[in-house]
């Protein structure tokens, strides 16, 4: 998830999906299909939209979106991604955090030294993977590094409000 002037990215329009206006789904949610707990929807062209109805094919799921009526209309909005307003997200416990919260956050080891700051999270399948971008004059000569987001093995604390992540980590690997 992504985060752009109050608006989070929770998915991506696909291709059309018969003649009818459905569309394919590609969602970012934690499960698929919690991709419609959310509405409205705002899509890249900056319009609210409502779902209609939708339904998992096979492995992915399709959707028929109101006022899309026809494969024209379908493919209009292809490759759209999929906006909600921030403050639709649940609130989370105190070990949790959204990918959006962590990205700027500063990052130091148990040691004290000082690795850079958080650019962007992904995840890689076993784990959520920090990716850090190093300070300018980085004494180990990296650029840029990626932590694995594993609590107690590598994170050691997350402070949300002075926005530091403390990890024991090596600094030159």
């Amino acid at each position: 998830m992504s985060q752009a002037s109050g608006k989070v990215v929770i998915g991506k329009i696909g291709a059309p999906y018969g003649v009818k206006g459905w569309v394919k789904i590609n969602s970012y949610t934690d499960t698929p299909e919690g991709i419609f707990t959310y509405s409205p929807w705002i899509l890249g062209d900056g319009k609210e939209y409502q779902i209609d109805q939708w339904r998992p094919h096979g492995k992915s799921l399709v959707a028929k979106i109101e006022n899309i009526d026809s494969r024209d209309d379908a493919e209009r909005i292809k490759n759209l991604d999929i906006h909600i307003l921030a403050d639709q997200l649940p609130e989370l416990g105190e070990d949790e955090f959204y990918w959006r919260d962590l990205t700027g956050m500063q990052v130091v080891t148990t040691q004290g030294y000082d690795l850079g700051v958080v650019k962007d999270v992904f995840n890689t399948g076993a784990n959520d993977v920090l990716q850090v971008k190093a300070n300018g004059k980085d004494a180990f000569g990296q650029k840029e590094r990626l932590l694995p987001f594993v609590f107690d093995q590598v994170v050691q604390s997350v402070d949300k409000s002075g926005r530091v992540i403390t990890v024991d980590w090596d600094p030159g690997f």
